[in-house]
């Protein structure tokens, strides 16, 4: 073990990606990007504390003609007590992370002779990513060395993300080895003494689904930042170019400014802070808006999803008429970051973060150590954040007056906004920065380090699959806003058996109004959201958005020609913008004015291959002929590999009928019997409970024996009856 009792020895282990002291080659391709600086962060700073006597950061050694040869020296001495050690693994070429898993034993054995020749060995295993964490796992377990793992992404979660993008079961498992690393990841979590996670919102959302879960196991420790690159400003920020480019389309360039730095996407929810800014005429007195979204040369150049956001944020502005009071540049340097930054911090300006959900919200601590004080959404990462430096407001992203308001809070109160400046750069070092996160890592693991704290593991079932292999879905407005004590007896169910049950709830509301309501009701975030309908489909933990099905329904659809034959029909009225999506039209329909069929009939006429569907009586949406509710679930279930047969739905409306039908367990509630829905009382496989709401939903679970034998009894009574009849 270490030398000094006062001082320990850490070993580092990230075996993929291209690692070295200096000008690491970040973005260089998948394995090189921000886990590469993380852990080499990591390592200079515990090196630099005065408890420690030794930091290696063990990799894979590469001798590869078509990367420099620093990745192939065996040892790289960074200073006296920090060292990158690189040892042979596989083939000599660079290789993806997917390719390693053949090689990883090998590696194993390779660093045991390591530590073996060195003569010394670690008193603290430190695995990054899955790779890293089978290999501290074997280590660990030969040689009785405690283990520290941080997984950076999990399998499980990055699988949901892959199906998001397109990519099918079958070419996961091929090209990701998505088997291998999620059983590492498995076995890592059943050995390591402590996980190392970045926020809370990480522990609940992603390790939860892990059958080696254990709560007391994990520790947030959030990642340092780089105070010698974020800084507050130095009085010179008006006289560099890059502030003239920021400021030349502003009427009054002198106001301060609300800054707002992300990528184009959707679910940073950019466009709700242009209509907060754009509602209040007092907001726009007193500040400018510069949102700086990623580069562009040409919007139509740009991938889709980017290009909505941006013609989403063209009309805002357009529509409140903020020519010369918002400013938004093509173009930006990574190295230029930090000067925008102080440049609105010296205009006396405040930093806004309004996403739909940020699991950490590095811009935010960004933004503090460069002296400006932060407004940012109450999900996730910045909770912790302003939690620990209590240098700006939470908001609801949902609603454009919470933005306002707390806008208007800092900007009209100075004395306010220098406190949460000052305890945003003094939280920053306390918390944030390299040197704190040092202290705070080795006062989590010396104690685990002396033996003297071990983990009290709590026994764990093993799932029999690998991933989820059932599924709870439920429509919004009739089923899960209705009985406030049954719903927290479901959210309960829904928790406790996370990790074999995947809770999707597809609705016909919108992302944002759906995700309003959730919030509304304290229910957790569903694992699928699939909204608008069915036309739009969203993933935990990040809502990404599914790209593969948006563009399977884009099928002859035609939605200006159908609002040209719609608009004209008698008892047909447009419902609300906020009600209306790319692949959705929502009317408001007078039954005793028009007729259902009728619409249908004329669509037909028109050519127009659409599907419609009535709900509530009152409301008629038009979709795409590949899109609808039942048609999203199938969509979702077939890409999860979960059989519909053990698929529970409970539906609401007639537009929930085509996920009821078929094979999946469906339910209907007692408050729906006599509406669109009661033509289902004959379908095999549809259950009518006698309690109403959330009540009824747990009635039909219990029912149809959902966590256990997930079968509708019916079915056995039916084939003990066809037994009989034909023994008779």
């Amino acid at each position: 073990m270490g030398q000094n009792k006062q001082q320990l020895y850490i070993a580092l282990i990230s075996v993929h990606g291209l690692i070295r002291g200096n000008n690491l080659e970040l973005g260089r391709d998948a394995d090189t990007g921000g886990q590469t600086l993380y852990v080499l962060e990591l390592a200079q700073a515990l090196a630099r504390h005065p408890d420690v006597i030794q930091v290696d950061l063990i990799t894979r050694q590469v001798v590869d003609g078509s990367v420099s040869e620093d990745y192939a020296k065996p040892i790289e001495v960074l200073s006296k007590n920090l060292r990158i050690v690189r040892i042979h693994a596989g083939p000599d070429q660079y290789i993806a992370k997917e390719q390693l898993w053949d090689h990883l034993d090998g590696f194993a054995d390779n660093v045991t002779s390591f530590f073996r020749g060195s003569g010394i060995w670690p008193d603290i295993l430190h695995s990054h990513y899955a790779d890293a964490g089978y290999v501290g796992e074997l280590l660990a377990n030969q040689h009785g060395i405690p283990l520290i793992h941080t997984g950076h992404s999990l399998g499980r979660v990055k699988r949901s993300r892959l199906l998001a993008s397109g990519l099918s079961a079958e070419e996961i498992e091929k090209r990701y080895n998505m088997t291998r690393r999620i059983e590492a990841e498995e076995m890592t979590l059943a050995t390591a003494e402590r996980v190392i996670t970045s926020t809370h919102q990480e522990i609940e959302e992603q390790y939860e689904i892990y059958d080696h879960y254990q709560p007391d196991q994990m520790r947030v420790l959030p990642p340092g930042t780089n105070l010698q690159q974020f800084m507050p400003p130095s009085g010179e920020e008006f006289k560099t170019p890059i502030y003239s480019d920021l400021v030349r389309h502003l009427k009054h360039p002198e106001k301060p400014i609300i800054l707002a730095l992300s990528r184009p996407d959707k679910r940073k929810n950019i466009v709700t802070l242009i209509e907060a800014y754009g509602l209040s005429q007092e907001l726009q007195g007193l500040a400018n808006l510069v949102i700086i979204a990623g580069n562009r040369d040409d919007i139509d150049d740009l991938e889709e999803g980017a290009q909505e956001v941006f013609h989403e944020l063209l009309v805002a502005i357009d529509r409140y008429d903020l020519y010369g009071k918002v400013a938004m540049p093509k173009h930006h340097q990574r190295d230029q970051v930090p000067m925008i930054y102080r440049i609105a911090a010296a205009s006396n300006g405040v930093f806004v973060n309004p996403a739909l959900t940020e699991p950490f919200g590095l811009t935010l601590i960004e933004a503090a150590a460069s002296g400006l004080p932060i407004i940012a959404t109450e999900d996730g990462g910045p909770r912790d954040i302003i939690g620990n430096c209590q240098n700006g407001l939470l908001i609801d992203p949902l609603e454009a007056d919470s933005i306002t308001q707390a806008l208007l809070k800092i900007l009209k109160d100075r004395k306010l906004a220098q406190s949460y400046i000052e305890s945003g750069l003094d939280g920053v070092r306390e918390h944030y920065s390299w040197d704190a996160h040092a202290q705070r890592y080795l006062d989590l693991i010396r104690p685990i380090a002396e033996r003297s704290e071990h983990l009290i593991r709590q026994p764990i079932h093993r799932r029999e699959r690998l991933y989820r292999d059932r599924a709870i879905v439920s429509c919004l407005d009739q089923n899960l806003i209705g009985d406030k004590v049954a719903l927290q007896q479901l959210i309960g169910v829904i928790r406790s058996n996370r990790s074999s049950t995947l809770f999707i709830i597809a609705t016909g509301r919108r992302l944002d109004s759906a995700l309003k309501l959730l919030k509304s009701y304290n229910m957790p975030e569903p694992d699928i959201l699939i909204t608008s309908g069915g036309t739009e489909i969203y993933y935990a933990p990040k809502l990404t958005f599914d790209t593969a099905w948006d563009g399977h329904i884009d099928y002859q659809w035609s939605p200006h020609k159908l609002r040209l034959i719609l608009d004209e029909v008698p008892g047909l009225v447009r419902q609300p913008k906020a009600e209306q999506s790319r692949f959705k039209l929502s009317y408001f329909i007078d039954p005793k004015v028009v007729d259902v069929e009728d619409i249908k009939r004329l669509l037909h006429k028109e050519e127009q291959s659409v599907h419609v569907q009535m709900s509530f009586g009152e409301f008629l949406d038009i979709l795409p002929i590949r899109a609808s509710k039942g048609m999203a679930l199938r969509y979702v279930t077939d890409r999860w590999q979960i059989p519909l047969e053990r698929v529970f739905v409970a539906g609401g409306s007639g537009a929930d009928e085509d996920m009821m039908r078929g094979n999946a367990l469906a339910a209907v509630v007692s408050n729906r019997h006599d509406e669109e829905l009661s033509q289902l009382v004959d379908i095999e496989r549809v259950y009518f409970a006698k309690q109403p709401f959330e009540a009824g939903i747990l009635e039909a679970l219990e029912y149809y024996d959902f966590f256990d034998t997930c079968q509708d009894p019916r079915e056995s009574e039916r084939s003990s009856e066809d037994y009989e009849a034909k023994a008779n």
